[in-house]
């Protein structure tokens, strides 16, 4: 295989590697380069929440909308500060631990992708996403065609690809 797409390229680069599929689910693990703990995943919405706590944790990309949220926001603060310190040394700068070619050795039993969000606009994500395992990469426009992309590629994987559905042989506008 060329692997000409399996590179990270950003600080907030994450490698999500799905193990299982369940009914309208999937449970995997998601790694980054700022720890050395495996995060386990179960469904594509612990995935956002998990994301977005660790683009929030490094500040990049920085949001262009604040959250908005029904909880107190110190308590919301207090809980990102905790995390960010978990990745954080002495001096308050946050130190890489796994290496790109570290983060690249992650694979997960039934797909793995790469994901870069390269903004955060309009309460939504911009980037690309490579599936390791077709060595592509699509462009997203949000998080909701990011969440179809993954969907599509683990359908393609189970057997079950649906006739319409958002898939990575539609070559969306890049």
């Amino acid at each position: 295989m060329d692997r000409s797409q399996w590179y990270i390229g950003a600080p907030n680069g994450v490698v999500l590697c799905v193990d299982r599929l369940g009914e309208n689910e999937f449970a995997g693990r998601m790694y980054h380069a700022y720890s050395q703990e495996t995060l386990e995943v179960e469904g594509i919405g612990q995935l956002l929440f998990e994301l977005e706590r660790f683009f929030d944790s490094i500040n990049f990309p920085y949001a262009s909308t604040n959250g908005r949220s029904f909880r107190n926001h110190a308590q919301t603060g207090e809980q990102a500060e905790k995390r960010a310190d978990r990745m954080a040394d002495n001096t308050g700068k946050k130190e890489k631990i796994m290496s790109d070619e570290e983060l690249l050795k992650k694979h997960g039993d039934l797909g793995t992708f790469i994901i870069r969000v390269q903004q955060r606009q309009n309460s939504s994500w911009q980037g690309r996403i490579t599936w390791m395992d077709k060595d592509e990469t699509i462009y997203f426009r949000s998080v909701w065609e990011m969440i179809k992309l993954i969907a599509s590629a683990l359908d393609k994987v189970g057997g079950q690809e649906e006739p319409g559905d958002m898939a990575w042989s539609d070559n969306i506008d890049e």
